[in-house]
Order: C-alpha cells, then sequence, then structure tokens
C-alpha cells in the first residue's frame, strides 16, 4: 500500500515549507552543499559550525536581521503578553508581593512567574512554529529560520528556543537575562545569534 496522503486530505509533506531554501540543481551526483561557495568562500567566514561543512548556511536564505530591529521586536512582545500576565494575575487577585503584617507571601510571586513563563512560552512557540514570526517580528519585518536549511523551525525547536529565553526571565533574572540572551547577538558572527538561537540552531533573518 502507499504511504503518501490520498488527494485533497489536506496533509502537506514535512519538507514542503514555502521558506525551505530549493538548492539549484547540481551537475552530476552529489549535493551542491557539499562544494565550497563561488568567489573563494562564504563572505560569512567559515563552514557551518554545526555541520563542519565548508559550505555556507546562510546562502540562498534573506540576510540576517539588524540586532537592534530584534530587540524592539522582542520588547513589543513582551509588552503585549506582559498586559495578558497582569490582567489575569490582577484578576486572580494574584500580585508580585503581598506584605501582611511583615509577612512576605512569595507564593503569589511564584504564581506569576509561573503563569508568564507559560504564556511567553506558549506564545513564542504556537507563533514561531507556525510562520516563524512573532507579532514583533512580523510588523518589523523579521522572521525566525532553521540554520542548516532556512526553513520555519519545528514546535521542537521552538520549544528549546523559547525555553531558553523565557524560563530564566520568569523565574530569577528578569530583564537581566533577556539582555543576555538576546543582546548576544550583537557580538555574535557569523550568524548574530542569541543563546536561545545557538540552543535551538536557528537565526533570524530579515523578510522585507
Amino acid at each position: 500500500m502507499s504511504s503518501e496522503p490520498p488527494p485533497g486530505s489536506g496533509q502537506q509533506p514535512p519538507d514542503d515549507d514555502p521558506f525551505r531554501k530549493q538548492p539549484p540543481p547540481a551537475e552530476g551526483s552529489g549535493s551542491p552543499y557539499n562544494t565550497p561557495p563561488p568567489y573563494g568562500g562564504s563572505p560569512h567566514g567559515g563552514g557551518d559550525p554545526y555541520g563542519g561543512g565548508p559550505a555556507d548556511p546562510l546562502a540562498g536564505m534573506p540576510p540576517l536581521a539588524p540586532s537592534g530591529r530584534r530587540t524592539l521586536a522582542r520588547i513589543i512582545d513582551m509588552i503585549m503578553v506582559g498586559v495578558v500576565v497582569w490582567l489575569l494575575t490582577w484578576g486572580a487577585g494574584v500580585s508580585e508581593y503581598n506584605v501582611d503584617s511583615d509577612d512576605m507571601q512569595y507564593g503569589k510571586s511564584l504564581a506569576q512567574s509561573a503563569l508568564a513563563a507559560v504564556l511567553y512560552i506558549a506564545y513564542d512557540t504556537v507563533m514561531i512554529s507556525r510562520s516563524g514570526q512573532t507579532l514583533g517580528k512580523k510588523w518589523l519585518g523579521m522572521r525566525v529560520a532553521n540554520l542548516d536549511n532556512g526553513s520555519t523551525p519545528s514546535t521542537q525547536s521552538t520549544l528549546i528556543r523559547s525555553a531558553v529565553l523565557w524560563i530564566p526571565f520568569a523565574f530569577c533574572c528578569a530583564c537581566i537575562w533577556t539582555a543576555i540572551a538576546g543582546g548576544w547577538s550583537y557580538f555574535d558572527k557569523p550568524y548574530k545569534q542569541g543563546l536561545h538561537d545557538k540552543a535551538a540552531k536557528t537565526v533570524v533573518v530579515s523578510t522585507t
């Protein structure tokens, strides 16, 4: 029996991603990614740090998004989700610190942190695994892409990326961790990856 889905089933093969890099056909056998790029090598310097090959993973992809624009998009997303967190915790009577006769109820702070982590991770994971974009990234003309092939990251990869970014933010380091993880892209070469990008092997590229 054939394993292909019946016509009209609405299913797509896993590689059917409109953003996936489509390498040009190569003469003879072998993959075009196994040969060095033309004109004396990669303009980004070196080969693929994850695969060890000489080819440039960014070949055929849009240019990397500027780190400043990435920061602005992250601030937009933080504000939008932060408003939702505040409304939910306010409606449930949960505040960050509730002082009652010198007794600080840290349980409520922990509940707020847990809710914030869940909402931020869910927001990033759902949005990026669907289109590669959060609302902030969409409005500013960027998307997240797999470094190896330019496609939209899988749910698993996006979950790793989101967890690395938001769990420390919610429970211990707040904006300090966000500045470190996201700010890493200002100094990282050649792929401008934040620490969360490195964990998921993703990059952020421009769509405009």
